[in-house]
């Protein structure tokens, strides 16, 4: 799906991804050179990829509501940011309505959205964040900060009854690396810098931030504080919870702040307050965070294991271990199964396992359709990276792995932020493909994933579908690790009501199953039904409560997280 004619902002320099999909226009998806993909998608959930998508729906085609915001409000703001930078387009109100879910691209796909931001803004600095904030106070205005617009749990749609004007406050122009204290290793960074803008600006210096989650590529610092974010390296490198140390936050005739200071016992802590708030207590305009010295050495190697089991008790004992990976993650059968056939003919783990590795672990008595795919990172020194290398190879010894060695790593490192572009391929061909996440203690995980497996497979069944559920163990901690499933099916005329069904059974079997709502993708509208049955009814009261005294006028991305 393209309409090259279309994807113009008025605005040419902050990067927006397609208004209908995920990235930027010409890349996508395709299948013709991976001879096992077709075959799966087959037998997973039946469908015929080759059979060609319908022709895509023209953005002229969009119904777009009218913008209510006022001639002279905009005018206001216009004085405030410049000529230029205020925006009432369609384009520019569509692409920044929704984020990137499944529910989402649904929705703008049809053609027919219910509301929109009425203006978009486009601040260069704090001090422009700030008078954007009290013209909006002023105003008694909606506002919705906006990073990439990768967000995944509904955190950047108005709500359809908002009758305020509503200004999606694009933080895309504050991108800069301000200044790094290298005695410290800390870095003042503006919020709207992309992950591969500020990581390169890092690396210039010898610095890396560490923090690479699947959206990196057009997703924000902003963005990943407002969801309390985690990047496939957080092993290693900690949460952005970890990450994030000091803060600038614009709110109603003042900023609040928070000092980069290594520990603090300072009352409850704010800066945790603000850290997955989701826009509902201000503007994030800059973070100071933790940085580090570039790796001497990165290397992601690849290892399987005879099962599911193995798989996840590696992953444990590794957690216990003296070993500190960047990465440990494992899959489960049916996304090992999914990686092969999403291989090249001649590249990858698929490769050699029709060359003969299939054969020889036969011959050591594994079922090859239960193996499931790891993969362990390292970094550091030489000496380091061998080291740790050497314990990991001894716990996957121990719980009957094997290693593959370094090529199926570098085809993950390549191709780690490409997944979401699958998703649009497949909805292209009716189709809907999502993902869930939770995290649980060790002991909880096993009985988790079976729960959650047979919850999404009765919800098949209530719907009358064949469906496909996977997944992978990543985010290794003291006591527990987080479990990423991906579940997808072909839809009917109704998609979103299947996909409620579905949704709606994955998401309770994770608290059933005495796991999250969610670990790094935030709450926004999706996940917020079950939020009270996560932190406990008191837990939700007193955080609306806070929403309510920090922001008692509903200035600030009003009802995300929870109802109010």
């Amino acid at each position: 799906m393209t309409d090259a004619t279309q994807l113009t902002s008025a605005i040419d320099d902050v990067k927006h991804m397609k208004w209908w999909g995920w990235g930027v226009d010409g890349v996508g998806f395709h299948h013709h050179d991976k001879p096992g993909f077709a075959p799966f998608v087959q037998m997973a959930v039946g469908l015929d990829v080759n059979e060609p998508a319908p022709d895509p729906m023209s953005f002229d085609d969009v119904e777009v509501p009218a913008s209510t915001a006022s001639g002279e409000f905009v005018q206001q703001l216009e004085r405030i940011v410049g000529e230029g930078r205020v925006s009432t387009a369609r384009l520019d109100r569509v692409v920044h309505t929704f984020g990137k879910s499944l529910r989402d691209l649904v929705r703008v796909r049809s053609g027919r959205l219910e509301r929109t931001p009425d203006v978009v803004v486009y601040p260069a600095d704090e001090a422009e964040v700030q008078g954007i904030v009290d013209a909006a106070a002023d105003a008694d205005a909606v506002i919705i900060p906006f990073g990439g617009g990768s967000n995944i749990v509904g955190s950047l749609e108005p709500h359809a009854q908002e009758s305020r004007t509503v200004i999606s406050l694009d933080l895309g122009r504050l991108n800069r690396v301000i200044d790094i204290d290298e005695e410290s290793g800390l870095a003042r960074i503006q919020a709207g810098a992309l992950g591969p803008d500020l990581e390169a600006q890092l690396v210039a210096r010898g610095w890396t931030l560490g923090h690479f989650p699947d959206s990196f590529t057009h997703s924000t610092l902003g963005g990943w504080v407002a969801t309390r974010s985690s990047g496939m390296q957080s092993d290693k490198y900690g949460d952005i919870a970890d990450i994030a140390r000091g803060l600038r936050v614009v709110r109603p005739g003042a900023v609040l702040v928070i000092r980069a200071i290594p520990s603090a016992s300072t009352g409850p802590n704010v800066r945790e307050m603000i850290v997955g708030s989701e826009g509902r207590l201000g503007v994030i305009t800059e973070v100071t965070v933790q940085v580090h010295r570039t790796p001497q050495k990165r290397v992601v190697l690849a290892y399987l294991f005879p099962n599911w089991e193995a798989g996840l008790a590696a992953m444990h004992a590794i957690s216990e271990s003296d070993a500190a990976p960047s990465i440990t993650r494992v899959s489960d059968a049916r996304e090992t199964g999914f990686s092969f056939a999403t291989g090249k003919e001649s590249k990858g783990i698929s490769g050699l396992v029709t060359k003969g590795l299939g054969k020889y672990l036969t011959a050591r008595g594994w079922d090859t359709d239960k193996m499931c795919l790891s993969f362990i990172g390292y970094e550091g020194s030489d000496s380091h990276v061998a080291r740790q290398q050497k314990l990991v190879g001894r716990i996957v010894k121990k719980h009957g792995g094997i290693g593959v060695g370094k090529g199926p790593g570098v085809l993950y490192d390549q191709k780690k932020f490409d997944t979401p572009y699958l998703r649009d391929f497949l909805l292209d061909r009716g189709a809907a493909a999502d993902v869930s996440e939770t995290a649980a203690p060790w002991s909880r995980l096993l009985p988790l994933y079976n729960e959650v497996v047979a919850s999404a497979n009765r919800a098949f069944d209530e719907i009358g579908i064949k469906g496909w559920i996977m997944a992978h163990l990543s985010h290794s901690y003291h006591s527990g690790a987080c479990l990423y499933f991906t579940f997808a099916f072909v839809h009917g005329e109704n998609a979103l009501a299947q996909y409620d069904v579905v949704k709606g059974a994955i998401q309770q079997a994770f608290i059933d199953a005495g796991g999250t709502i969610s670990h790094h993708h935030g709450v926004g509208l999706e996940h917020a039904p079950w939020l009270a049955q996560d932190i406990s009814v008191e837990g939700a009261t007193v955080m609306q409560s806070l929403f309510d005294a920090a922001d008692p006028n509903r200035t600030f991305n009003p009802g995300k997280i929870t109802a109010r």
